[in-house]
């Protein structure tokens, strides 16, 4: 926006409104607040001023005062916005949800669809039968990943303002209506188009459309769980914890999430899982899906593509997993590239301010997606590409590896299905660093060209002695540290693989080293395993590069209530945000820094009131207030970050 002399008090004081923050452009004219909380409309001199920094308030975390807090979504933040002439504004933070998943929202043709529902290969809803009389829809009490994104010359019918669309993905459901089964990861993830109206004055998001979309082209989705969107506008989801192609089946829920999505148990491959779906939308707000069989089958959570449009750095959600980077041969093109997987060196460190340990990088291989899908379509067996023993065969042609917290012996029969198809049992075999446990969000400061890994957990292969540790490959801490730690890398171009063969890529990771700590405690009062005040279980990460601010959202058995953190890089200001129902799990993470001018931090939770041992002293309270909140703990929201409605009132800032 252009600096002008003289505004109306409400065009100048653009508000939060529904959900959005101001435009955080370079120059703006005087103090813009956030979208649609202004008030008269009195014209005002407005000298102009740049934007020079955002910093975020830290809410004090809900206590059992105040029940209803902990078993709802709760912000308490202030956001400040400071300019160059000295002043600044605050905005009291709030959050708006678009639905509670089960709700039946519009499908855009006037009629009504079950928000989070779950549909099979033809796409016809799958039903909860458990309690009979009762048969409903299945849908997801689990929306994850989400991004934020608009496409050029877009049209859809109810919108009045600028058409804007989310992708919501949902990565399970916790239970039937019995309350006891467990349906983790035995339904195909849906995975929908919301079509949302930005109001051009306030910046307020409203749905007008939910489409879900067709999965049925690429055998149905596997577990999503973090997301992020490329460079080019599309979405790019997950499938985490591939299922075991060598282990029996039930054990990765592969019979009955083939029978809920096929009709028959024994039809899902699970070679057709594990990998990289990418989701682009349409102009009418449908959208293609599409999925990469070439970044390796491995617990793909929340990828960041960097910005040369072609190195793509990967969470790997498992026990012993890595650091893996993809380098596509095009730009904003996936299908072809070459996969790597990081050793790590000495000095590898946990704590905050220690040296860290370089990174080389050994290449698993180059494959197109259309060669490793036609692999599977072709019918390829486990025992075409690799045999596995679980006891020592006494045969030198054998390795030792340990593998998702397993010790095997491997013999590779076919390297490059084993690269793409057997990932994970490959990068140990070729002597990768495989000794990280949860490896969750990725994302990157372009600026200071950083990346920033979260580390869900430091315990089981990462410490020394563990079963699943594997002495020398550079992961070994001596104690766990449960409540987790985010990690920084330094990006660099220059790099050689093991074979002294060049990496194309100016954004490969050369160190790692840690940001921020978690600390384990013993239990207090409330029955917070970990400090309430430092991040636990760190999962979902989001850089914003206007705002210098890694958002972190958590996925904590250790925090009564989960948090969204908000760390300044440059003052080191770790602020609490927002608290996630109590039980439930911060997901959806997306900061868009301008979107039409509007800034927004989209959220979403799940499974609140899912107890564990640490809610002992909670429960009791928390649990018929979570039930009438959230749909008997069914539902969970999707929604973004927005003003307090009481704000709204003010007639000037």
């Amino acid at each position: 926006m252009k600096p002008v002399a003289t505004l109306s008090r409400r065009r100048a004081l653009q508000f939060f409104a529904g959900a959005p923050m101001l435009p955080l452009s370079t120059t703006f004219a005087g103090s813009f607040l956030l979208a649609g909380c202004g008030g008269g409309d009195d014209a005002v001199a407005a000298p102009a001023a740049s934007y020079s920094g955002v910093s975020f308030s830290s809410m004090p975390a809900p206590t059992l005062a105040n029940a209803a807090a902990m078993a709802t979504t709760t912000v308490g933040s202030v956001m400040t916005v400071n300019y160059s002439d000295s002043s600044k504004v605050d905005f009291k933070l709030a959050y708006q949800p678009f639905f509670v998943t089960g709700d039946l929202v519009s499908d855009g043709k006037g009629g009504k669809t079950l928000s989070g529902g779950y549909y099979d290969i033809n796409n016809k809803p799958i039903m909860d039968n458990t309690v009979v009389g009762k048969e409903r829809h299945f849908f997801s009490d689990a929306p994850d990943g989400t991004s934020l994104l608009t496409v050029p010359g877009a049209k859809v019918a109810g919108v009045t303002g600028n058409t804007v669309f989310a992708v919501v993905q949902f990565e399970y459901t916790s239970s039937a209506q019995d309350g006891v089964t467990g349906m983790y990861g035995k339904l195909p993830s849906p995975i929908a188009v919301l079509t949302l109206d930005q109001n051009a004055t306030t910046g307020k998001l409203s749905l007008v459309k939910y489409h879900n979309v067709d999965t049925s082209g690429v055998n149905g989705l596997w577990i999503t769980c973090g997301a992020s969107i490329s460079p080019w506008g599309t979405h790019l989801s997950s499938e985490e914890y591939e299922p075991d192609a060598f282990a029996l089946r039930s054990k990765n829920f592969m019979d009955d999430f083939s029978k809920n999505l096929y009709g028959d148990a024994a039809r899902a491959n699970p070679y057709n899982y594990g990998h990289l779906p990418e989701v682009t939308v349409n102009l009418d707000g449908t959208a293609s899906i599409k999925k990469h069989y070439n970044l390796g089958r491995i617990s793909h959570e929340l990828v960041q593509v960097m910005p040369d449009n072609r190195t793509v750095f990967m969470g790997d959600d498992a026990t012993n997993s890595g650091y893996f980077v993809f380098v596509a041969d095009k730009e904003k093109d996936l299908s072809a590239g070459s996969l790597y997987v990081a050793k790590v060196g000495t000095g590898f460190s946990i704590v905050p301010g220690d040296a860290g340990a370089a990174l080389t990088w050994i290449k698993l291989g180059s494959a197109t997606s259309a060669e490793v899908r036609a692999l599977v379509d072709g019918g390829i067996k486990p025992t075409d590409i690799m045999d596995v023993r679980s006891t020592d065969p006494v045969d030198a042609a054998f390795k030792k590896v340990v593998s998702n917290g397993k010790v095997e012996w491997i013999k590779v029969i076919n390297e490059k299905a084993a690269a793409f198809l057997e990932t994970h049992r490959y990068a140990a075999y070729v002597g990768a660093s495989m000794g990280f446990t949860k490896m969750e969000g990725t994302t990157v400061n372009i600026k200071d060209k950083v990346a920033y890994s979260a580390l869900q957990n430091i315990q089981a292969s990462m410490v020394a002695g563990d079963k699943a540790n594997v002495p020398g490959n550079g992961i070994s801490v001596p104690k766990a540290l449960v409540a987790g730690a985010v990690m920084a890398l330094n990006l660099k171009g220059g790099q050689k693989d093991d074979k002294g063969a060049a990496i194309n890529s100016e954004w490969m990771p050369v160190d790692t080293k840690a940001l921020l700590a978690g600390e384990d405690i013993t239990s207090d009062a409330l029955g917070n395993t970990a400090n309430p005040n430092k991040i636990a279980n760190p999962d979902n990460l989001k850089f914003s590069e206007k705002m210098r601010t890694l958002f972190i959202g958590e996925d904590s058995s250790q925090h009564v209530n989960n948090f969204l953190w908000a760390y300044h890089i440059d003052t080191k200001v770790l602020s609490r945000v927002m608290s996630i129902p109590a039980g439930g799990e911060s997901t959806g993470l997306h900061a868009v820094d301008e979107l039409n001018g509007w800034t927004y931090i989209m959220s979403n939770f799940q499974h609140a009131g899912d107890w564990g041992s640490i809610h002992s002293v909670v429960k009791a309270t928390l649990d018929p207030l979570v039930k009438a909140n959230y749909k008997d703990k069914f539902g969970a929201a999707v929604g973004y970050l927005t003003c307090e409605p009481a704000q709204m009132k003010l007639a000037k800032a």
